[in-house]
């Protein structure tokens, strides 16, 4: 059985801040009141801050003095950008991680098959899950620490979480996407990264 991901505090209030936004309980335009979250939370407002700070950093949320902090108005043009510029990333990790994973994917494994179970029971935030920790060990694969910090700086997660959860994009079968990403690094298929590059830019919401 996989061990439980624990999450620091300033990474459980950023998923609490995504959650609200994603749902719908914080609009495009609304204010997002530091305090008001650290009450519903029971916890001091520099954690809450410090979530804020990144979550404007993604550009999710954005600020302006004497307003406050307020949800942007983000349309599908807004999440595309992002997905060009991890495919990239993610190709070069492909290209990095393909001997290595030639010899072992049980990293990957996982991942797919619970995207199979994800997949048939329609269960969103398990597709986000396990979708973003995929790629995650595909990249860390890599060896390559700079490239890991750079793709974890993109805030994959909330994209993700966006994209699916709100701009309603679906794949075909995220499990079987994956499992051919899987099937090319272990049969040392010469295009792999090429196909892991298709791949993300194949999730992208359209505008």
């Amino acid at each position: 059985m996989t061990p439980p991901v624990v999450h620091s505090l300033r990474e459980q209030i950023r998923e609490h801040i995504v959650e609200g936004i994603v749902s719908g309980r914080w609009k495009p335009g609304e204010r997002i009141v530091e305090r008001r979250i650290a009450v519903e939370l029971e916890v001091s407002q520099t954690p809450v801050r410090e979530a804020l700070r990144e979550l404007e950093t993604l550009r999710l949320i954005e600020s302006a003095p004497n307003k406050g902090v307020r949800v942007r108005a983000l349309s599908a043009a807004d999440l595309e950008e992002i997905y060009p510029v991890r495919a990239g990333l993610e190709q070069i990790a492909a290209e990095l991680a393909a001997p290595r994973l030639a010899e072992d994917v049980s990293a990957l494994e996982p991942h797919v098959a619970a995207l199979y179970e994800a997949d048939r029971a329609g269960d969103a935030e398990a597709q986000v899950r396990h979708t973003v920790a995929f790629h995650r060990e595909l990249v860390r694969a890599a060896g390559n620490s700079v490239l890991l910090h750079t793709w974890e700086s993109l805030g994959i997660e909330v994209w993700t979480a966006l994209s699916i959860r709100w701009l309603g994009t679906v794949q075909e079968s995220y499990a079987e996407e994956h499992e051919a990403v899987v099937k090319a690094f272990r049969g040392r298929d010469p295009r792999v990264a090429e196909l892991v590059k298709d791949h993300v830019l194949g999730c992208a919401p359209r505008a």
